[in-house]
């Protein structure tokens, strides 16, 4: 691992190195962790664009204010169908593609 002025130029020997190999179980529970709380941010920046509060959010979809800020904080992650249904009362979408060989 080499760094320069803070600069990380093998990202991957990093993480190998904090969390293991991976396919180690403590790999996977970082990349876990590190995937709840990048859904978090993408869903907090789409309410914030949409410009409504937790609690606006959150009565549309019938739950509390609480379980919408642990979602954006990435504390915990929302089951498939809550994402989709936040996805929708954000007005966006979910578009599944194949990357093009």
């Amino acid at each position: 691992m080499q760094t320069n002025n803070h600069q990380i130029n093998d990202y991957s020997s990093v993480l190998e190195a904090k969390y293991g190999k991976k396919g180690s179980p403590e790999r996977a529970q970082f990349d876990e962790e590190a995937y709840t709380f990048y859904t978090g941010q993408i869903l907090l920046d789409a309410r914030k664009e949409a410009k409504i509060t937790q609690q606006e959010l959150a009565e549309k979809l019938h739950v509390s204010k609480s379980y919408i800020s642990k979602i954006e904080k990435g504390l915990i992650s929302p089951s498939v169908s809550t994402f989709y249904r936040i996805i929708n009362a954000l007005g966006m979408r979910v578009e599944v593609v194949r990357p093009i060989a």
